[in-house]
């Protein structure tokens, strides 16, 4: 443990070093007019040190600052901490040699784009070549016209800038072109949205227009139609007690049918405006106390038929955040068509429960009735549908598709289940009140 940790401090004190190596030579540097250009020289110069002082010299003259290193791993470690504008890097190295430096400087991302330039003391063609295969920007020999020399690092430095310069340009461009890009989308956007919200006017307009129409339509069905059903009533029931004497038993029997018709006729007409109504009244949720409510629909069902003898359960504390209104039509359809369908048994049951499943609180209300084929549980909810005849049981078929318009409002969902001569089950939920329809 002691001998890597030995290690890793060795290693951060060569880096220190290093970076202190490079800041003194920048400090050295402060007599030299000063320049934003920083040129690293990689030089070992142990058979010529007169040529790398008179290379820093040059440089000096040129106002560049100079950075020296003696190897490419020392090079490599101060291009890790250092910025500069150029490298002048001999081919020949202790070490990894220039070649490698090299190719080890260009495959490194933060220095890549840094211009180097191979320094050799032979005009070996081959070696050049080397060099440029390496990833040398150029190649020049060693000699004493540093007027060349320097000439080329202007142009290396001059041609990084021109590069800089036009990445910025392209990059200033694609921000331009993007803003437009974003701009222009913002507008499409904005003119989508707007008619978008033109055309929902428009439909709300047309909804409105048509509740209205609806409306008017209902209350000519309620006044225009009952008038003449309670003439026929009337009159009907006026032959029978004002002319009976006058009538047969046949004649007596056709007025009973024409009274019971007028009687149906109305109630199928209450039965549509109920549910006409339903889809239109606002909706105004609230804590509803569902146990008391079905109580009390269950002792006006015990008045009606008094004879019945109806086992009805009710779980204590079940409660509902609904439309107080919508949930009692609710209740009422469900119980009484449960109170209905239990009519042939001598002993029935009917239980009102309650239980969550989820978020959300699943009401149900189960009877021992006539029930019904499975198959046809879809078609319970639909207007006019009746799975039994009017014989069987009386009714409009309109009582739960009345149950379903409410739920549906609420969010909810409804179902049933049954079987032929062993009861029913309705389910319902009344959603969530962030979830209204």
């Amino acid at each position: 443990m002691a001998a890597r940790i030995l290690v890793v401090d060795d290693s951060l004190t060569v880096r220190m070093d290093l970076v202190a190596r490079a800041r003194l030579l920048l400090r050295r540097d402060s007599d030299v007019p000063s320049g934003t250009n920083r040129v690293l020289v990689v030089d070992d110069s142990t058979d010529s040190p007169t040529y790398l002082d008179l290379v820093v010299s040059a440089l000096h003259g040129e106002g560049y600052q100079v950075i020296l290193a003696h190897s490419g791993e020392e090079a490599l470690e101060l291009l890790s901490v250092e910025r500069v504008d150029c490298i002048l890097l001999d081919l020949v190295l202790p070490g990894i040699g220039g070649e490698e430096t090299c190719r080890r400087i260009k495959a490194a991302t933060p220095m890549r784009e840094v211009p180097v330039i191979m320094l050799t003391a032979s005009e070996d063609r081959d070696a050049m070549l080397r060099g440029l295969g390496a990833g040398a920007d150029d190649y020049i020999q060693k000699t004493s016209d540093f007027e060349v020399l320097r000439a080329r690092i202007r142009a290396q430095i001059r041609r990084r800038q021109f590069e800089d310069e036009d990445r910025s340009s392209r990059d200033q461009l694609l921000q331009s072109r993007l803003e437009a890009t974003e701009a222009r989308a913002a507008r499409e956007l904005a003119e989508t949205r707007a008619s978008l919200v033109e055309k929902l006017e428009r439909s709300n307009e047309r909804l409105e227009r048509a509740n209205q129409e609806l409306e008017a339509f209902s209350y000519s069905v309620s006044h225009d139609l009952r008038a003449p059903l309670r003439a026929i009533d009337g009159f009907s029931r006026i032959l029978l007690e004002n002319h009976h004497e006058s009538l047969d038993a046949v004649g007596r029997q056709h007025l009973g049918r024409v009274r019971a018709a007028a009687l149906r006729m109305g109630e199928l007409i209450d039965d549509l405006l109920s549910l006409s109504r339903v889809g239109r009244v606002e909706l105004r949720r609230t804590t509803v106390d569902l146990s008391a409510t079905a109580r009390a629909i269950t002792d006006a069902l015990r008045e009606k038929s008094p004879s019945r003898c109806v086992d009805v359960s009710i779980d204590d504390g079940i409660v509902a955040h609904a439309d107080r209104d919508l949930a009692r039509v609710v209740l009422e359809n469900v119980l009484s068509n449960a109170w209905k369908f239990t009519g042939g048994r001598d002993a029935a049951r009917i239980a009102f429960r309650s239980r969550i499943e989820g978020d959300v609180v699943v009401y149900s209300v189960e009877d021992d009735g006539a029930g019904f084929e499975p198959s046809a549980a879809s078609r319970l909810f639909k207007p006019f549908q009746r799975l039994h005849t009017e014989r069987e049981f009386a009714g409009t078929g309109i009582g739960l598709a009345t149950v379903r318009r409410i739920v549906e409002r609420h969010a909810g969902r409804v179902s049933a289940t049954g079987a032929v001569g062993k009861g029913a089950t309705i389910e319902w939920t009344f959603g969530t009140a962030d979830s209204d329809a």
